[in-house]
């Protein structure tokens, strides 16, 4: 396993791998990560695997895509474990360039998604999606994967990035890859480690409400703004929640439950809804989905007094 840290020795591995037979026949796989793995990522990996002939994981964290009073400096970082676990998920090279060999000058480019990132965690955290759109496309540029892996924890991130692939015409595949929990249900994640053991306790709710919100749904009559409602009143039930947000929307085009209509979702061709959470327990910002099929849901009854 290589590990690169400059932009022109990845160009150079990269060329390298195109000649060698598997990397030029089943393609070059890419999981990009703010680092501190966990068996999410592992997961990813593995995925990338199985489709490619190599596969190239790039860690950095991304100072763009964090804002004035985020966790920039004190997000977790732990390059020793996450070269093991790279080694153990037969990943073939390791991009990990600092702040300087990414922005070596002050940015005058930036690549942003507008419409899809006016809500969620694109209107709690401006200019992230900006900063993430970034960051992957200057990737993209630099390793030329043939697929590109994303878990669908971040539900919005992946449409974000699906959509400046699609508008740009990038040539890269993004494959979205299911969400993974711990034994518990929490929603793995590298934040998961700031949390108190009372905390952690407490966060096991959100996997709670959406388990239940799916259960709400099978329920004649239910009206989706009600079901938005019930979802946040789970939530607080846990006394050290404070909500961001619980929203209801259209997948992937993220239209918002106020703005439903049939036509409207015809038009987009959305055949699925996203309940999405971002809740703060503490210090810790944590974010969940469930992804639902529309298939069977009376959108009319559901929609009636939003």
């Amino acid at each position: 396993m290589k590990v690169i840290t400059t932009i022109k020795e990845m160009r150079a591995a990269i060329a390298d791998l195109r000649r060698e037979p598997s990397g030029s026949a089943k393609g070059i796989g890419f999981v990009p990560t703010l680092g501190y793995l966990h068996e999410g990522h592992a997961s990813l990996l593995k995925r990338a695997r199985e489709d490619n002939g190599a596969v190239v994981l790039s860690i950095f964290v991304n100072p763009l895509q964090f804002g004035p009073n985020e966790d920039f400096e004190r997000y977790p970082r732990d390059s020793d474990r996450d070269l093991n676990v790279a080694r153990q998920e037969g990943v073939a090279i390791v991009f990990m360039p600092d702040v300087q060999e990414m922005y070596p000058q002050r940015m005058l480019t930036s690549v942003a998604v507008s419409g899809i990132t006016d809500i969620l965690c694109g209107s709690s955290r401006p200019g992230h999606f900006d900063g993430v759109a970034t960051v992957v496309s200057k990737l993209f540029n630099i390793i030329q994967p043939d697929r590109a892996y994303f878990g669908l924890k971040d539900a919005q991130q992946v449409a974000v990035v699906q959509r400046m692939v699609q508008d740009l015409n990038m040539n890269v595949e993004i494959v979205p890859c299911p969400t993974l929990r711990e034994e518990d249900g929490l929603a793995m994640s590298s934040r998961n480690v700031y949390l108190t053991a009372e905390e952690r306790r407490q966060a096991l709710v959100l996997q709670q409400s959406l388990n239940d919100a799916e259960e709400w749904l099978k329920r004649p009559g239910i009206r989706l703004g009600e079901l938005k409602e019930k979802v946040a009143a789970q939530i607080s039930t846990a006394p050290l929640a404070d909500i961001d947000y619980v929203e209801i929307v259209s997948y992937p085009s993220f239209l918002p439950l106020e703005e439903w209509e049939h036509q409207a979702l015809d038009i987009v061709g959305d055949k699925q809804i996203l309940i999405a959470l971002a809740v703060r327990f503490g210090q810790t910002r944590l974010i969940d989905n469930r992804i639902l099929s529309l298939e069977g849901l009376d959108l009319k009854g559901a929609l009636s007094h939003v």
